[in-house]
């Protein structure tokens, strides 16, 4: 009777060796899967995160690369002050160039960025009578510009091409007396150097085609 006691006790131990070995062998792959999805959720968090990165420093880079001016007019409309629409961006340098119709060259500026009356004033009052455009326009006219710009970006150099409206008005009765008070600025569209002056040529010969004539 003790041997057969003895063996069923040795029996049942075996047992219970192999269902702890059974529930530790199960533990051990829970805790492969459990680290494995650790990992897994590492990795993908990490991704994400650069994906998120990259993504946010492309756009801040568009954002950079694409330049918008807005303009204040002073001096009781002899000065348009021009800045960039973005805080971070600093102007260095522009050149402004006009409509063939009008004979100038492009004006640059360094530093203080602005369009000034004076630079263009006589020119484009000349290109209106020649134009048969009338001595005192309803509300604002419209003078199309290039603007090519250079301008920084937290150190970075960057450059834009834009086409803007100088919003200006003129007054006086007659042309030879009249003042040319400037406005605002308004954009037109992004371009590049290449077109940008066939553009202004056309808007120009456009409007003109399309004002009312001189009375």
């Amino acid at each position: 009777m003790s041997g057969e006691g003895s063996e069923e006790r040795a029996q049942e131990a075996a047992a219970i060796r192999r269902r702890w070995i059974t529930l530790g062998e199960g533990l051990a792959v829970v805790a492969v899967i459990i680290s494995a999805l650790t990992l897994w959720n590492n990795y993908s968090e990490r991704t994400s995160d650069k994906a998120e990165r990259a993504a946010a420093e492309q756009a801040a880079g568009a954002r950079a690369a694409t330049l918008t001016l807005k303009g204040t007019a002073l001096r009781d409309g002899k000065q348009l002050d021009l800045a960039p629409i973005r805080a971070e961006q600093t102007i260095q340098s522009q050149s402004i160039a006009f409509p063939t119709a009008l004979g100038i060259a492009p004006i640059g500026t360094a530093g203080e960025a602005r369009i000034e009356a004076r630079w263009f004033g006589e020119a484009l009052k000349k290109a209106r009578r020649d134009a048969g455009l009338p001595n005192r326009p309803k509300g604002d006219a419209r003078l199309p510009v290039a603007i090519t710009t250079r301008y920084l970006v937290d150190g970075d150099s960057h450059s834009e091409v834009a086409l803007y409206d100088i919003g200006y008005a003129l007054d006086g009765q007659m042309f030879g007396g009249a003042a040319v008070r400037l406005r605002g600025l308004s954009l037109i569209e992004h371009s590049n150097e290449t077109r940008a002056s066939a553009r202004l040529d056309k808007l120009w010969k456009a409007r003109a085609a399309t004002a009312p004539a001189r009375k």
